[in-house]
C-alpha cells in the first residue's frame, strides 16, 4: 500500500507537469501532422501515416521518460520532500519502487492517448488497423519502460543533466549493441573484441523493441520474437530497479 500511495503521488505530480504536458501536445500534433505528410509521398500516404504515427510514439514517449525520469529522486532531493518521506515507516526500496511505477503509469496513459489518436487516423484513412500495430505500441513501451528504468538509476548519484546525459548515451548504444557485436567479432584485436562483448551483455538490446518497419510494411514477425523481447525487457526493469534501490538504500542524504 506504501507503494502503491507513493506510485498514485508521482503519476499525479507528473500528470501536472508542464513538459509532459508539453510533450504529449507535441506528440499528438506531430501525429496529425503525418496525415499531412503523407499527401507529399503519392500512393504512399498511408504508409507514411504508419511510420510517423509510431515514430511519434516512440520518441515522444521516450522524452518524456528521460526528462522526467531523471529528476524523478533529485528533485525530491532538492525539494527535501523525500526526508519527510524516508523518515516515515518506509523503505528506501518501497520509494524507488513508487516513483518507477508511477512514471511508467504516466507514459503508459501518454501512449494510450496518443495510441487512440493514430488509430483514429489510420482508420479514417481507411487503413487497416492489425495486431502488428498493438505489439509494435506494447514493445515501444517496454522499451520506455527500460530507459526509464535508466533513468531512474542514474539519477540516484547524478545530477539531472548529467542523468539525461547518461540515459541518452546508453539509449544510442542500445540500439547499436548488435553492431558493436558484429564490429568486435570481425576486429583482429582480442581486447576490442572482449570490450564489445561484454558491452553486449551488460547494455539493453534495445534494438529488440524496434519493430516498426516491419509492421508498417507487412514483414513477417515471429510470434515468439515478442514473447522474448518482453520477458527480456521486464527482466532488465527488474534488475535496474533492484539496482537503483541498492545504491538508493546507500545514499546518504544528509
Amino acid at each position: 500500500m506504501k507503494t502503491w500511495a507513493i506510485c498514485l503521488n508521482t503519476f499525479r505530480e507528473t500528470v501536472r507537469d508542464k513538459v509532459f504536458i508539453l510533450l504529449v501536445v507535441f506528440a499528438l500534433i506531430m501525429i496529425i501532422a503525418s496525415r499531412i505528410f503523407g499527401f507529399l509521398s503519392i500512393g504512399q500516404e498511408l504508409k507514411i501515416v504508419e511510420d510517423v504515427g509510431l515514430a511519434s510514439i516512440s520518441v515522444f514517449s521516450l522524452l518524456v521518460a528521460v526528462f522526467v525520469g531523471t529528476t524523478l529522486v533529485h528533485k525530491e532531493i532538492d525539494k527535501r520532500t523525500v526526508y519527510t518521506i524516508v523518515s516515515k515507516p518506509i523503505h528506501r526500496y518501497q520509494f524507488v519502487i513508487g516513483k518507477y511505477a508511477g512514471l511508467n503509469l504516466t507514459i503508459l496513459v501518454n501512449m494510450v492517448v496518443m495510441g487512440l489518436f493514430f488509430y483514429l487516423l489510420v482508420r479514417l484513412m481507411h487503413g487497416t488497423w492489425s495486431s502488428g500495430f498493438d505489439m509494435a505500441i506494447a514493445l515501444i513501451y517496454v522499451e520506455v519502460m527500460v530507459v526509464t528504468g535508466l533513468a531512474l538509476l542514474f539519477s540516484t548519484f547524478a545530477s539531472p543533466t548529467l542523468s539525461a546525459i547518461f540515459t541518452f548515451l546508453v539509449y544510442i548504444a542500445g540500439h547499436l549493441s548488435n553492431d558493436m557485436m558484429f564490429f568486435g567479432a570481425r576486429s583482429q584485436n582480442i581486447f576490442v573484441n572482449i570490450i564489445t562483448t561484454g558491452l553486449y551483455y551488460i547494455l539493453p538490446n534495445l534494438s529488440r523493441f524496434n519493430v516498426k518497419n516491419e509492421v508498417v510494411h507487412g514483414l513477417p514477425i515471429p510470434p515468439n520474437f515478442y514473447v522474448y523481447s518482453i520477458l527480456y525487457g521486464l527482466l532488465y526493469c527488474i534488475m535496474l530497479v533492484i539496482v537503483s534501490s541498492f545504491i538508493f538504500e546507500r545514499k546518504n542524504l544528509k
